[in-house]
């Protein structure tokens, strides 16, 4: 009713006559209409029947009609009861809530603990100083109303002014008789943090407190959030006889979260596998079960990890992050915020205003934070926790309770889970199946099969001078063979990473980049290699040198493209064992040539010649001399070098399968 009358009182003006004749306006507020239906209901006389004839809308209104509607409306009002003031305006102009602090909406403050804080830039002042003040919130909010009080009588008056240092989105208030001694919100706009500056009076009290009421939307708002508590330097202030505001907030842990029952009573999700969460830290653990707390049917939940800022965990109906119920464990350093939420996309939780969690509590020590609540099986707005869902299990960092996106991949559940079905120790992933299968098809195809028909290429060309496979010979055939298969790993593991992410992944750095660039040269080489000139032509050397000088360049982006992708969010290795174990891989192949072609330099086998032909003669000269000499220590070094490539590709396929 009052939000209906809001726009009616706002476009009327009443003009009364005065005793002298001349015609006075005012604005119709609640308490001038109460005065004057209390004289009409004993019976108008003549002259205020007159007055409320001539109730009329502004000049700039007067061309409409809708001024009779006016009229008319503002007389049954009067005539017929009270009509209570609309004080909740969204331009801010809300002095007349000064006094207590509560916004005209018909609706009583929120019960749950204020998802905004207060902080300030000192804890001491003098008089004449400034202070710069900052209400921040996990969520978005519309209004607000920032006051300072006495802190041993936060019901006196406000003192103290403030000055504006964003005016686009805050406006000055006169709380009382001081101009500037509040600040309110100028637009409805939905905003995260704002930024004022107080100044204090020239006698101030020993001790000032900030309260400040903020809207999240016209039925949802909490009024008086206590702040910080600034003292005047050199006051000794009076101990306060004020009792304590009621603790609405969880409480601290009184003991630290254990793993037993994992499996029989509770299920558990832990990061690494069967971590222990009272003695490592850093151990990621979630464990639920159904109760009958409060006579209701209900769950619990218990969440701990290192983080910086906050721990989360998500209901989801997929694999995928997007339409997600979530549940949030964000610390300030001091104490720690237990809110729900719900994710659309791959954006920011919108935290709920009504959680409907109870039996909170947390602790902070050393850097994890732990928390634990209850909440409804059954509940309006969230999931259902009689259904399966896969769970999610992230953190991240944070800063004045705002949450930063995680840079981690979040630990997943290998399967979907009834939050109250029968206790299960389950494990998670933290790498999706298709991003896992790109990574083991990538290193296989550079770590073992390219790496492979290179180092037949270069050193084993006339190793069977006289053996052949399909009428070509039998180094060729094998180059061939592990070139083109290394071509059809690669494109297949090229594509999966575009079916896991829907199109280009934005945040993976120059990975991308360079893997399409390894790609691209990959399909050029052995089209390059069809179009090859026979070998008696003169542009022969042209495409030896072109051949060459590309798979090198494919080689070389190629070792780069594994490093980035080891560190990878989607597929991070473990560090620093992965850079570590590739260098060692790249060494490995190093020295394997140079081993070959320091053998080759001692017994003098290198010819000038840049013909095939002519060194596979010679080739096979120098192995008669020697007496198969060559030929054995050419034998281990292929068998070595191979076993040494498998050692390497089966210790990163082992990683792999463990994330």
């Amino acid at each position: 009713m009052r939000r209906c009358l809001k726009p009616v009182f706002q476009c009327c003006i009443v003009h009364t006559d005065n005793k002298d004749g001349q015609r006075r306006a005012r604005q119709p507020r609640g308490s001038a209409v109460q005065d004057q239906a209390h004289r009409l209901r004993s019976g108008p006389s003549r002259g205020q029947r007159d007055a409320l004839h001539r109730v009329r809308a502004p000049l700039w209104h007067r061309p409409r009609p809708a001024s009779a509607m006016c009229r008319l409306f503002v007389l049954l009002v009067a005539l017929t009861g009270r009509v209570d003031p609309v004080d909740g305006y969204s331009n801010g102009k809300v002095a007349v809530a000064c006094g207590d602090m509560v916004p005209r909406h018909g609706y009583d403050p929120s019960p749950d603990p204020p998802p905004y804080s207060i902080s300030v830039d000192r804890s001491t002042f003098s008089p004449g100083d400034k202070i710069t003040v900052s209400l921040r919130g996990v969520t978005s909010f519309k209004g607000f109303l920032i006051e300072a009080r006495d802190a041993e009588k936060l019901d006196s008056p406000a003192v103290g002014l403030f000055l504006l240092t964003e005016p686009h989105q805050s406006q000055l208030l006169q709380c009382g008789d001081t101009p500037g001694s509040g600040v309110s919100h100028r637009s409805s706009a939905k905003k995260t943090e704002v930024q004022v500056a107080w100044e204090s009076p020239e006698n101030p009290p020993p001790r000032v407190q900030f309260l400040a009421t903020v809207v999240h939307k016209y039925k949802v708002y909490w009024a008086r959030v206590p702040g910080p508590v600034v003292s005047l330097r050199g006051a000794t202030a009076a101990p306060s006889t004020a009792a304590p505001a009621p603790t609405t907030g969880p409480a601290p842990l009184s003991t630290p979260f254990s793993a037993v029952g994992c499996g029989r009573s509770k299920s558990c999700l832990r990061d690494p596998a069967g971590c222990e969460p009272e003695s490592d830290p850093r151990c990621f653990f979630l464990s639920f079960a159904a109760d009958g707390e409060a006579g209701r049917r209900s769950a619990m939940f218990e969440l701990s990890g290192p983080a910086d800022g906050y721990v989360s965990f998500a209901l989801s109906l997929d694999e995928w992050m997007g339409n997600d119920d979530v549940y949030l464990c964000v610390s300030d350093g001091r104490r720690v915020a237990i809110s729900a939420g719900h994710v659309s996309g791959r954006t920011h939780p919108e935290l709920a205003a009504e959680e409907a969690l109870w039996g909170r509590a947390w602790s902070v020590a050393d850097g994890v934070i732990q928390c634990r609540f209850h909440r409804n099986i059954l509940q309006p707005d969230r999931f259902d926790l009689n259904r399966s869902y896969f769970l999610f299990l992230a953190h991240g960092e944070a800063q004045q309770g705002l949450i930063h996106r995680h840079h981690r991949q979040p630990l997943v559940s290998t399967h979907q889970k009834v939050i109250t079905g029968r206790p299960e120790d389950l494990s998670g992933s933290r790498a999706p199946l298709l991003i896992k299968l790109h990574g083991v098809l990538m290193l296989t195809a550079w770590m073992w099969t390219v790496s492979a028909g290179v180092f037949v290429a270069r050193h084993y060309k006339g190793f069977w001078p006289d053996a052949t496979l399909l009428g070509q010979r039998l180094w060729f055939q094998l180059h061939r063979t592990l070139m083109v298969l290394a071509v059809i790993l690669t494109s297949v593991a090229f594509t999966l990473p575009f079916i896991y992410r829907r199109g280009w992944s934005k945040g993976a750095g120059a990975h991308p980049y360079v893997g399409c660039t390894v790609m691209a040269l990959s399909v050029i080489q052995p089209i390059m290699a069809l179009l090859r000139p026979v070998p008696d032509s003169p542009r022969r050397i042209i495409f030896r040198w072109l051949h060459f000088g590309a798979g090198t360049a494919c080689q070389v982006l190629a070792a780069v493209c594994v490093f980035l992708g080891a560190a990878q969010q989607a597929l991070l290795l473990p560090g620093p064992w992965s850079p570590a174990v590739l260098t060692a891989w790249l060494l490995w192949i190093v020295l394997a040539d140079l081993l070959l072609l320091v053998h080759r330099c001692t017994l003098g086998s290198r010819g000038n010649s840049s013909s095939d032909d002519k060194e596979n003669i010679l080739m096979a000269q120098l192995e008669s001399r020697q007496h198969g000499e060559i030929c054995k220590v050419k034998k281990v070094v292929l068998v070595v070098f191979l076993i040494g490539n498998t050692a390497f590709l089966a210790a990163f396929i082992k990683a792999i399968a463990s994330l």
